[in-house]
């Protein structure tokens, strides 16, 4: 009994350690850099120590290193979710699963999501089959407070180190949501958001003295810490926001306040201010066919929304915000093919398919300030590569093979692991379900 509790401790313990980056190189294949360039034939991808050294025509391939053949098939950066849950929801209606929000806690914006993440929650395995490397994981605001906390990026790797930057950036809600959270209407929301902002400017020029007067305070000292990295442009604002009107509200904000690092998420009226948004050089990561006015802050919905939100200049990726997003971040592959068959349908605007996967890819990590690391095949940046059985971007085509940070993943998850075990049921001496 005691060598068996040993043996199982010690292969948790090797699950939870960070496999060993491999030396890759990806030969023959179509290479899909990720930054809206069209795709090289015949490219060699070389990855070492868990960094891309090159990719592109030629590429010399280190002494030892491991090398698979592509045969000509599409080989892109992994898909990176611009905004999930991924990680911290596994049942939306059992609370004890569900660590997006906090309903009676004295903090908002000081709240952080990194500690909760789980890299065994079963949405993971299933989106890095789809070849999802990285997402954004959001948390969710609660009553009371527009700010809902520090978000983090993750990885989806089957390790048990899935954090790959924590901190990363605040969120927010505005609009209909920041309005209901922060007491029932618009400019208690526009209020608080200034008043918050206009607070920490006071915390920073002298911390020890911030008055923090514990639950009864709109900002607490957690929060105020929280916050300064965004006043002081160094953590970007997320702002979960739909409505014309309501972006141009916070993008007067971003003119008293010019170091805020703004990100609009949603957008889904978006279009209808694009020059604004554009001249404040404000980035969006926005859901790619929300085409329906599902409330009164999306009357005027259009899938064109993301192909005319680029076409005036915007750097716009691609996100799942109230789209399932704790669960289905593989949807936007299939997001970005429809935004490409939109350039196919009169009167409509869509994207190219070049620019269409950008947006999964690099787009939202230079949304975020983080294109130096994730979101393309350029030396430098993550090993996050994916080999596909056809066009990416059409709904029947598969992931052959996922590569995150210089690893290779298994491609399984407990539904393949369930299909394979009753595939072919036979008689045995006790049900399957008892084998393992």
């Amino acid at each position: 009994m005691i060598r068996l509790l040993l043996s199982t401790a010690t292969a948790l313990v090797a699950l939870a350690a960070p496999a060993a980056a491999q030396n890759i190189v990806i030969t023959n294949a179509k290479l899909v850099v990720g930054d809206g360039s069209a795709p090289i034939e015949g490219a060699t991808v070389v990855i070492r120590d868990g960094r891309v050294v090159s990719a592109g025509a030629g590429g010399a391939a280190p002494a030892g290193a491991r090398v698979i053949d592509a045969a000509g098939r599409y080989v892109t950066p992994g898909i990176f979710a611009g905004f999930t849950r991924m990680g911290i929801v596994e049942v939306d209606g059992v609370e004890e699963t569900n660590d997006s929000s906090a309903g009676s806690t004295p903090f908002n914006a000081a709240l952080d999501v990194s500690p909760a993440v789980n890299p065994r929650s079963s949405p993971l395995a299933i989106n890095r089959l789809e070849g999802v490397t990285r997402a954004v994981v959001a948390p969710d605001n609660h009553s009371g407070s527009i700010f809902a906390g520090q978000g983090a990026i993750i990885d989806l790797a089957t390790d048990m180190d899935a954090v790959s930057k924590p901190r990363a950036f605040q969120f927010m809600e505005f609009g209909e949501s920041g309005a209901r959270s922060a007491g029932g209407s618009r400019p208690a929301a526009y209020a608080m958001l200034r008043n918050a902002l206009f607070e920490v400017r006071d915390y920073l020029r002298s911390p020890a003295s911030f008055a923090d007067r514990g639950k009864d305070a709109l900002l607490t000292r957690a929060d105020a810490e929280a916050l300064a990295p965004v006043v002081q442009g160094r953590v970007p604002l997320l702002a979960h926001v739909e409505r014309g009107s309501d972006i141009l509200a916070l993008l007067a904000l971003k003119r008293e306040v010019p170091g805020l690092k703004l990100v609009l998420v949603g957008a889904s009226e978006g279009w209808t201010v694009a020059p604004q948004i554009a001249a404040a050089g404000v980035p969006v990561i926005a859901n790619a066919l929300v085409d329906l006015p599902e409330n009164f802050e999306q009357l005027a919905a259009t899938q064109s929304n993301v192909g005319r939100l680029k076409a005036a200049g915007v750097l716009v990726g691609i996100g799942t915000i109230n789209q399932d997003e704790a669960r289905q971040a593989r949807w936007e592959k299939q997001f970005a093919g429809n935004l490409v068959a939109l350039t196919r349908v009169s009167g409509a605007t869509g994207l190219d398919w070049n620019a269409a996967f950008a947006a999964i890819s690099s787009k939202p990590a230079e949304a975020l300030g983080l294109g130096g690391e994730f979101g393309a095949l350029k030396p430098g940046r993550h090993g996050d590569a994916v080999i596909w059985d056809g066009d990416p971007l059409e709904i029947g085509t598969s992931a052959v093979s996922v590569i995150i940070d210089g690893v290779e993943q298994p491609m399984t998850s407990r539904q393949t692991r369930l299909r394979d075990r009753y595939w072919d049921p036979k008689e045995g001496a006790l049900p399957k379900a008892y084998q393992h």
